[in-house]
């Protein structure tokens, strides 16, 4: 057994692996044996052994110099030829990419139908059902309102979870303050409480007119929120609004005044609660729906606040969605913290 591991330490791979970790190389293990081979069993004298040692040395220096100049040779080659070659390369697989998918698009727009002819796929049952019925069966005013958050909700929902998912990954890469015991972590907050410089200094026109318009902003965006099932608007448009009320705010006040009442547990909380609300309301919704069940839920009359069944509230839902989202990204690019 003993015989195996030594003839396994002496072969060539783990020689490899000890050379990639900056051990010996092979040719230096061969060399330091040699010597080794002719020093035992010999008699050498002093003078002898030390004559061996000094060939040893030029040896392995004349084999570094040839090591470094074909090093320097690669590095060369990298930058001149090799460069052109690898530019002419990419150009051929990107040419080789590109020339078939633009065939394989040009050959399918061939295939679409003529422009406005009455028989389109896109004149079909169900924009008309979405243009006379929409407002009886959803009870919302806004046709496009009732048709996203109604009848295609499900795509709504994944949606939202793609901006949630977004706002999760960028949260992963960029915040800081997820390893508090690490020395990685204390050496990037370090770097980015530099970013306290640039903080607003009591710039009394600054804040001044972001106190009078934030408040005006947020305002407005509640109203393109409550208002999306009666008039052009919405969860998405109104969260937009929203989140740049915040953001108007917090370049005003800076990170310190903005986190009194937004902090990262708040963008928890609002995202997860807005998001499993909008899932579970939906699921109750296509249940009764696809079994042919009553449902509590009335359209009530189109064209006041409250009507259009769970369209206000789902409305709601996306607007905290996207709201939170657009300050997460915003300060997480900045800061690297919430």
């Amino acid at each position: 057994m003993a015989k195996i591991r030594d003839d396994y330490e002496h072969s060539w791979f783990p020689r490899l692996l000890r050379w990639l970790e900056g051990g010996s190389d092979a040719l230096d293990e061969a060399l330091t044996q040699e010597l080794t081979d002719k020093s035992d069993g010999q008699g050498l004298t002093a003078e002898e052994l030390r004559l061996r040692e000094e060939s040893y040395q030029r040896r392995r220096e004349q084999l570094a110099e040839e090591e470094q100049s074909l090093y320097t040779a690669v590095h060369r080659w990298s930058r001149t030829r090799g460069a052109r070659l690898m530019t002419w390369l990419y150009r051929l697989l990107a040419l080789g990419v590109c020339i078939p998918l633009c065939w394989v698009l040009l050959s399918t727009v061939t295939y679409l139908p003529p422009f406005g002819q009455p028989g389109n796929p896109v004149n079909n049952e169900v924009s008309r059902r979405y243009i006379e019925q929409g407002m009886q069966e959803t009870g919302a005013v806004n046709i496009v309102a009732g048709m996203i958050l109604d009848y295609r909700a499900f795509d709504t929902l994944g949606e939202s979870n793609v901006l949630f998912v977004a706002a999760c990954s960028v949260v992963i890469l960029l915040r800081i303050t997820a390893g508090k015991d690490t020395d990685e972590a204390q050496l990037r907050r370090e770097a980015e409480a530099d970013d306290r410089m640039y903080e607003p200094k009591n710039d009394p026109i600054l804040q001044h007119c972001a106190a009078f318009l934030t408040p005006l902003i947020l305002l407005f965006g509640v109203y393109v929120i409550l208002n999306g099932h009666l008039s052009p608007g919405g969860g998405f448009s109104g969260g937009a609004v929203m989140g740049a009320g915040l953001i108007l705010y917090l370049n005003a006040y800076g990170f310190k005044q903005t986190e009194r009442f937004f902090t990262f547990k708040t963008f928890k909380a609002v995202s997860v609660s807005a998001l499993s609300f909008y899932a579970l309301s939906k699921a109750y919704s296509f249940f009764t729906g696809a079994n042919h069940l009553p449902s509590v839920i009335s359209p009530g009359t189109p064209g006041r606040l409250f009507s259009a069944g769970l369209i206000p509230y789902l409305n709601i839902a996306v607007g905290l969605v996207v709201c939170c989202t657009m300050y997460a990204f915003y300060t997480l690019f900045r800061k690297g913290d919430m």
